[in-house]
């Protein structure tokens, strides 16, 4: 029996008629962009993050560098962030002209560590951009508090977090922005690329529906140099559907996790991630860590027909593209050791017990 990372077409079979149906809807209406679906979407979902606005947007890429921008990020401007991430995170500061400025990790969170934070604050600091990983909160009051202290805007990196709660309140809703990722493996994923931003700020809504749209406000007539950054409708109306059962399956989610804990903290050479009494973990991705003999694991659980992933195998100071930003091996030991230690196994909410117990098997055989 194969075991995949994601298990996408499960999952589509579960709504198959609903999805159908939605997207049949959107061909018959034929408003493909921005289309009425994509209203009622950033509407619900605004709901859903208790905040005043949502603007959908082509990526979660993109969600991060239209979010950079209305913060008024750009040339010159530094923002401090995580290098132990994906490269989008990165990636999206420097598409605005800004410098990525990397802080090391916390140890057992593998989140941004706020207590490094300060030291990499100058003049030319404009923003902290925390990064919600594997679907954990980071501790955004001490980031949220150094922020004000400085000055600072805090953009909200909540790829992997949908559903996510920090203190009772979700992920994305505590800084000046959250940037999310619809990507089809997401807890909310549609069926290509999609994004979302969500924000309090009404001036940051206003800006970035005029980004996502070429700079425009009103048709033609163009304020700003934009993007063609919007989401699909037909997007928009499978997110939509998805969106009424994404409780419930992250609340699946976490009973899998639960069960993997108590089947693994069985095996002494792994690690399991330690959730804070702060967080509900959403369970985007189910890590663990391995202090030895990683690849030869990975390779069993391989032979049998598992898959799994490692997220991420090289920390971005290290990457070839931020070579010019002059780090070397040493600078981030803790995101170094991480990289060399992290593997992801399945994780979806149609995965069985019976399937937990075959991938636990399969390590303990390793």
């Amino acid at each position: 029996m194969n075991i995949p990372i994601a298990d996408l077409k499960g999952q589509y079979l579960s709504i198959k008629e609903e999805i159908n149906s939605a997207i049949k809807e959107v061909l018959s209406e034929t408003s493909f962009i921005l289309g009425r679906q994509v209203a009622l979407l950033e509407e619900e979902t605004a709901r859903y993050f208790g905040v005043k606005f949502a603007a959908g947007v082509a990526s979660g890429t993109d969600a991060l560098v239209l979010a950079l921008l209305a913060a008024g990020i750009g040339d010159n401007d530094e923002v401090i962030t995580t290098p132990f991430t994906f490269i989008a995170t990165a990636e999206a500061i420097s598409r605005t002209g800004a410098k990525p400025v990397f802080c090391d990790i916390d140890p057992v969170t593998y989140n941004i560590d706020p207590k490094k934070i300060e030291a990499k604050i100058n003049k030319r600091t404009k923003a902290i951009l925390p990064v919600h990983l594997y679907g954990l909160p980071c501790e955004m009051d001490e980031i949220v508090a150094i922020a004000k202290e400085y000055n600072l805007k805090v953009i909200e990196d909540c790829a992997q977090s949908f559903g996510t709660e920090y203190k009772h309140r979700k992920a994305g809703s505590i800084g000046d922005c959250g940037c999310l990722s619809f990507f089809p493996g997401k807890n909310l994923g549609c069926y290509g690329d999609g994004g979302m931003v969500v924000t309090n700020n009404p001036e940051t809504y206003e800006k970035i529906k005029m980004l996502r749209s070429h700079g425009s406000k009103d048709k033609y007539f163009y304020s700003l140099h934009g993007f063609n950054s919007r989401l699909d409708t037909i997007q928009a109306a499978i997110l939509r559907v998805k969106l009424k059962y994404i409780d419930k399956w992250i609340g699946m989610r976490r009973d899998n996790a639960a069960y993997y804990n108590s089947l693994l903290n069985k095996i002494k050479e792994v690690s399991i991630l330690f959730v804070p009494a702060y967080a509900r973990h959403s369970f985007n991705y189910y890590t663990i860590r391995i202090k030895k003999g990683r690849a030869s694991l990975q390779q069993s659980l391989k032979e049998n027909g598992i898959a799994s992933a490692i997220y991420y195998p090289l920390s971005l100071h290290l990457q070839e593209v931020y070579e010019d930003l002059g780090y070397k091996q040493g600078d981030f030991p803790i995101a170094e050791q991480a990289q060399n230690e992290v593997l992801s196994l399945p994780m979806y909410p149609e995965l069985k017990n019976k399937q937990i117990q075959q991938i636990v098997t399969s390590l303990k055989k390793e």
